[in-house]
């Protein structure tokens, strides 16, 4: 789907998604239980053996291994999230702590987030300095939406064959999510919605592989453009878009291949022309 201009800043802000992550365990994670008492025979509340049973193990305490790595993917979701929304501007070098100030965090996770952006080809390392947010022009938009017109076309056309009219009727909801995200103005929140609706659509083919690779090519694709930056698309062309789903399902249910086949390409190359 073509993505919009970046939302006012009441509407969705990137920097405050993690809020205060990095000090102590996430709100809401459950805390280790404690090993369960067994009840002690006499004298083994001495501490000593006793020739009828063995001497009780030590359970050790589990240990939160999963806060770090919370912390990590929260950070990795703000960024991309400020990524699309363009408060990371493309050509600029951030640097880990920088980033780590603004999130209320230590520069360790933003650093590992941003090893994982740039794996993603989001953006590049800058030895001593940081990490440069990649430039791209509307050659290579216009590529990727070549290349996920390929994969989704014919994957949509063989599914409103196959599938029935009540399974498409359980995606409305996620089509109508995505109005609101529009109607929000905000890019990002816009941008997540729209990934969701096409990764529910695909998964119906049950090809996981198809599904992940489609999913990497829709957020390479809502990156900004050089000199293509926020505020250059208003709230009405994402809601438009949006629009564009509820009318998707629609020739999906009446499995009318030619209008689907129309529609799928016309975003693609709405999303390529609108940059």
């Amino acid at each position: 789907m073509r993505q919009g201009a970046q939302g006012s800043a009441d509407t969705g802000n990137p920097w405050a998604a993690v809020g205060a992550a990095g000090a102590g365990v996430p709100s809401g994670q459950a805390q280790a239980p404690a090993p369960a008492r067994v009840p002690q025979q006499a004298g083994a509340v001495r501490g000593e053996h006793t020739h009828s049973e063995p001497p009780l193990p030590v359970v050790p305490r589990a240990r939160p291994v999963v806060q770090r790595a919370s912390v990590r993917g929260q950070i990795l979701a703000a960024l991309r999230a400020a990524l699309v929304a363009g408060d990371l501007r493309p050509g600029e070098v951030y640097s880990a702590p920088v980033l780590g100030e603004r999130f209320g965090v230590s520069a360790t996770p933003v650093r590992e987030a941003m090893q994982q952006l740039a794996l993603e080809g989001a953006v590049e390392v800058v030895p001593n300095r940081g990490f440069r947010v990649v430039e791209r022009g509307v050659r290579e938009l216009a590529e990727l939406a070549e290349v996920r017109a390929l994969i989704e076309v014919p994957v949509m056309l063989r599914l409103a064959r196959t599938v029935p009219a009540e399974r498409w009727a359980e995606l409305r909801p996620l089509a109508e999510a995505t109005v609101r995200a529009a109607s929000s103005g905000c890019r990002a929140t816009y941008a997540e919605s729209d990934r969701g609706f096409h990764r529910a659509v695909l998964s119906l083919s049950g090809n996981e592989q198809l599904v992940q690779v489609a999913e990497d090519l829709h957020r390479r694709a809502q990156w900004p453009l050089v000199g293509g930056g926020p505020g250059t698309r208003g709230r009405a062309d994402l809601v438009a878009d949006a629009h564009e789903h509820t009318a998707l399902l629609d020739a999906l249910v009446a499995r009318d291949l030619d209008v689907v086949r129309a529609l799928v390409g016309e975003h693609f190359a709405g999303a390529a022309a609108a940059g």
